[in-house]
């Protein structure tokens, strides 16, 4: 009897090892938001997206058709009505954290 014990709390012990010893579960990565061909016309759903503090890449990535206007770029400031060049305000991490169309 005390041999039987002993054989199932080895079992036991080491089938806890095994399950132990198993990759973590893989974290599926937040989804892409799909991107939005053209300007921006749903402010609403762009201000929802800025609100996330994206980096400029998931920037481009959301909306490739706008020109993304940082800091270390030249261009001209003449103004435009179709929402086609935001001027973004960037935090120390370099996240969007605001801007404007201009």
């Amino acid at each position: 009897m005390h041999r039987l014990a002993v054989l199932f709390f080895t079992a036991v012990l080491g089938a806890a090892a095994l399950v132990a010893c198993q990759s973590a579960p893989q974290t599926v990565p937040a989804a892409q938001p799909k991107p939005v061909a053209g300007f921006v016309t749903d402010l609403k759903a762009f201000d929802a997206f800025i609100a996330t503090k994206p980096t400029p890449a998931q920037f481009h990535a959301a909306y490739p058709d706008v020109v993304l206007v940082t800091p270390d770029m030249m261009t001209t400031r003449e103004m435009r009505q179709n929402n086609s060049r935001y001027f973004p305000k960037l935090d120390a991490e370099g996240r969007i954290v605001g801007g404007s169309f201009m």
